[in-house]
């Protein structure tokens, strides 16, 4: 998608205002999802998974159906958790372990999102095309990954 323009700049900003009106992960997480899904173009999957007694569990999302729980190490997803690294997957169908949530996914993006060095969530971006995603594109999400870690707030009642 190298063709097409994305102001990063304005979407980190945006995001930034969201998390100042409201730092609890459901609202920030799930307006973050809506802004990246309208902004975004290719992607048919735009989410967050919580990491929950060591593993993830599925958090706000924008798409299609999705895998509830994903233990650490598996997919691309559980993989980001396990080695606390961002995962640039150019052909999904070439990542062993892949896990299809949707038929539809060709590539992958997943950002880990860190509280006191630890994994606490990861942003997860899913396109139906091959090679959607650039190494700039994984550096401007991961600043968008940063905003989202100095704001986000797990703990609050219901």
């Amino acid at each position: 998608m190298k063709n097409d323009f994305v102001d990063y700049k304005l979407l980190q900003e945006q995001i930034q205002n969201l998390a100042k009106e409201d730092s609890w992960f459901v609202p920030l997480f799930s307006n973050a999802c809506a802004l990246i899904m309208q902004t975004i173009p290719a992607l048919n999957w735009a989410g967050f998974y919580i990491v929950k007694n060591g593993d993830l569990v599925l958090g706000p999302f924008q798409g299609e159906l999705a895998c509830i729980h994903i233990k650490k190490g598996k997919g691309v997803c559980g993989t980001a958790l396990e080695t606390n690294n961002t995962m640039l997957v150019p052909n999904v169908h070439l990542f062993s372990g892949h896990i299809a949530c949707s038929a539809l996914s060709k590539s992958e993006l997943v950002v880990p999102l860190r509280k006191n060095g630890n994994v606490c969530a990861v942003l997860d971006l899913d396109s139906p095309q091959k090679n959607r995603f650039s190494e700039s594109d994984k550096i401007e999400f991961e600043k968008i990954a940063q905003i989202l870690e100095s704001s986000v707030e797990f703990n609050s009642s219901f």
